[in-house]
């Protein structure tokens, strides 16, 4: 307004077409674009970036200095035609007195963002506009560098425009300050190139060196003035023109790439290699700079410490963190990927062990054991590997023993290990004999997971003791009761941990809309990465938890992670999805339950109409608490599912009662509905009802596509399983979604339109 009132008292016609009257020559516009070089590289960057994010909307993208004489412009070419004939071009100046309440001029007045949409201006001609605009400056000294502006048509006004141009403007002036220091830290690096005990190389545009400390000098054969682009016949230099050979042409950096390098004496160095381009003040190319950090030391105590981590001091055999890491990531990937693997594991202990240490000393007791192991590698063959776990215990592991070589292998090789030992032993002269006890357990026969994997193999071997020791014994069920006893103590210790140690989290199993073929929610599955057992399956922790009364902590904390991770997806873009969460009787049974639901909402910010809590039959058997529970969970906006449907206590009569909003079939209906005809009866009457209810139906466990077509011929609502996905982490999820929803469209649509 104070804008237009000057204009006014100006004497400006509104009606009139007003042009620039002061334009750049082309000398000074040329001196002036150089001057911006940096600046303009920069802006037209982020430019191209606005116009790709708007999709062929038409606009114009102008950029002024601080004076306001335009420098640079960019976009719809229609518009661009249009405003020249305006005498709108680079070089023209913009000022209130010569163009009237502008864009351009009251941006750079403004300390804020500027809009001036159609009567705002003060010339009719431009009423059919709508122009947005930004001052933006050197951030670190507060100095006014221009403006950029979006002009556009009226018709396509939006604030969003004004928005994303101060996002964009941000941005631009931190990279401007970036370079900014970029460029006195280049400077002060060059300057301290003789003062620096790491190897240092800067060479021209050209690859030539132009200068290069005693480091580089006195351990590698570059030359001052040669050029390093020229491939040396020695592995190093070879390594060291190779990379700098890409920086100086395709002007990338490295940024601690490790190098084993050969010194002109022979010696082995370790260097962390760092190079760059070097650009000057007006941001033009003029050579590379090089450093390399001798880390010879460090990178050898490391590998010291890390193999010493993962092997016996004594006898140089992989140790029992070797080997649990090694059970983890076999069964890890047995359960992620839903495979089976065949693993043996075979523990040994030398008999009478103690009384060797006794009669000859610890020191020949060690020798043994050096003996010992040498013997037992000669028998791991290529699918195996043996461990020393401490003291005279050691371990076999075999991948695929019974696959390879038939179900009597294990056995077989537990004899030929026994057979070692019939040699006698010769310590300092003396010969005797020393025999062996073994156990066997075969997974996943024998143990749900690593811990009682070991447990049950460790039992066999005291079974073997028993029988008078120097044989071999296969674990079986009647050794079972005590080492699930001892399994189970060890996993309720560790479970009490596993909250505070970061040990739970969370897979997603996509559930897909049948009508619209698209995924429409998710349901949460909780998994456990223990650090002392591995990967544990729920079907045997979560009955522990129970057990324990950790089920109530643990689903609340389920609930908040869940409520959280659906607040962050709809913050990257993701389509809001209905998010199930598993109740547990114990928290149903909660007089804080309605609470927590609510007070969790509140904190993370997720909608509760997308959130669907999931309880079993058996938690309604209170008829009359049940309705006012799932009431009070309705009246918060949370959708209530009833999960396992037509598999316990159930009374269709309160059924209609209860403020449900979908029932869940059970897996197990489902398995079987192409070959058992009372399993698709009972899958066809729950759909029936349940729509008959006003309720929806979600099928679980679908697996093959007899399946779906079966669900799909019978109005079934939406389903869950291994035949659009198994449970996914959070990463997987993200990385695979909108392929996967595209995948559901594409190839499942026409199965509900036939």
């Amino acid at each position: 307004m104070e804008s237009k009132r000057k204009c006014f008292e100006a004497g400006m016609d509104p009606d009139e077409i007003r042009q620039p009257k002061r334009y750049m020559s082309e000398q000074q516009l040329a001196h002036k674009r150089s001057i911006y070089s940096e600046i303009l590289s920069v802006v037209n960057f982020f430019s191209k970036k606005i116009l790709n994010s708007l999709g062929g909307t038409p606009v114009l993208i102008v950029m002024s200095d601080e004076n306001g004489y335009l420098l640079h412009m960019i976009g719809d070419e229609t518009i661009r035609k249009t405003v020249q004939q305006l005498g709108i071009q680079v070089g023209a100046q913009f000022t209130e007195e010569d163009m009237g309440t502008n864009v351009v001029s009251l941006s750079l007045q403004q300390s804020h963002p500027v809009q001036i949409v159609g009567s705002d201006h003060y010339h009719k001609v431009l009423h059919g506009t709508a122009c947005y605009g930004v001052a933006f400056r050197y951030t670190d000294i507060n100095n006014l560098l221009g403006s950029i502006c979006i002009m556009t048509a009226i018709e396509m006004h939006n604030p969003f425009f004004l928005t994303m141009l101060s996002t964009v403007v941000d941005s631009i002036e931190r990279e401007l300050l970036l370079r900014k220091q970029n460029r006195k830290l280049n400077m002060l690096n060059q300057i301290m190139v003789n003062r620096n005990r790491n190897g240092i190389i800067i060479t021209n545009a050209d690859g030539n060196i132009d200068s290069m400390n005693d480091f580089v000098e006195e351990n590698f054969n570059f030359r001052k003035d040669t050029n390093i682009i020229v491939r040396s016949e020695r592995d190093t230099e070879c390594l060291i023109s190779r990379h700098m050979k890409t920086v100086i042409e395709d002007k990338v950096s490295f940024d601690n790439v490790q190098m084993m390098l050969q010194t002109v004496d022979n010696e082995k160095l370790v260097c962390l290699f760092d190079a760059q381009p070097i650009y000057d003040e007006t941001n033009n190319f003029i050579g590379s700079y090089a450093q390399l950090r001798d880390i010879t030391e460090r990178y050898l105590i490391e590998k010291q410490h890390n193999y010493m981590a993962y092997h016996d001091e004594l006898t140089s055999l992989p140790n029992r963190r070797s080997l649990r890491e090694t059970l983890f990531n076999h069964i890890s990937a047995s359960i992620a990927s839903g495979s089976k693997i065949d693993l043996t594991l075979m523990f040994l202990d030398l008999d009478h062990f103690k009384t060797i240490n006794d009669a000859f000393g610890h020191s020949n007791g060690d020798i043994l054991l050096k003996q010992v192991s040498s013997r037992l590698i000669k028998v791991q063959g290529d699918t195996g590997k043996v461990f020393r776990m401490g003291g005279d215990e050691f371990i076999f592991l075999f991948h695929d023993l019974h696959r390879l070589h038939g179900p009597h292998e294990a056995t077989n090789r537990a004899k030929q290990i026994i057979d070692l030992f019939e040699t006698p032993f010769t310590i300092n002269g003396s010969r005797f004999h020393v025999s062996a006890s073994i156990g066997i357990a075969i997974y996943p026969n024998d143990g749900t997971d690593a811990e009682a994997f070991m447990v049950y193999a460790d039992n066999a071997m005291y079974k073997s003791k028993s029988k008078g020791r120097n044989n071999y014994t296969l674990f079986d069920a009647n050794m079972k009761s005590t080492c699930d006893e001892k399994a189970k103590l060890s996993l309720e210790v560790s479970l009490k941990k596993a909250l505070e140690n970061n040990e739970f989290f969370v897979h997603y199993q996509p559930q897909v809309d049948l009508k619209h073929m698209s995924i429409i929610g998710a349901e949460a599955l909780l998994r456990w990465n223990s650090r002392e057992h591995g990967m544990v399956s729920p079907d045997v922790f979560i009955p522990i938890l129970e057990e324990n009364g950790l089920i109530t902590q643990v689903g609340e904390w389920v609930l908040h992670e869940v409520c959280s991770q659906s607040k962050r997806w709809i913050d990257m873009g993701l389509p809001k999805l209905r998010m199930a969460v598993n109740l547990s009787s114990q928290q149903f049974l909660k007089d804080t339950l309605v609470d927590v639901v609510s007070n969790t909402l509140i904190k993370t910010g997720m909608d509760p109409n997308y959130l669907e809590l999931e309880i079993t039959e058996t938690m309604t058997m209170d008829v009359e608490r049940a309705i006012h529970v799932l009431s009070q969970l309705n009246a918060l906006g949370v959708r209530i599912s009833m999960d396992d449907f037509g598999t316990g206590y159930s009374s269709l009569n309160y059924l209609k009662k209860f403020p449900i909003h979908t029932l869940k079939i059970d897996k197990s209906f489902v398995r079987d509905i192409m070959i058992d005809v009372n399993d698709s009866n009972i899958v066809s009457t729950i759909i029936s009802m349940a729509h008959n209810l006003n309720l929806d139906v979600v099928a679980e466990g679908v697996e093959t596509k007899d399946q779906l077509n079966f669900l799909q011929l019978k109005k079934c609502d939406a389903v869950q399983g291994y035949y659009f996905s198994k449970p996914l982490s959070v990463h997987d999820f993200e990385k695979t979604f909108y392929e996967l929803n595209e995948v559901i469209k594409t190839n499942y649509s026409y199965q509900m339109e036939g």
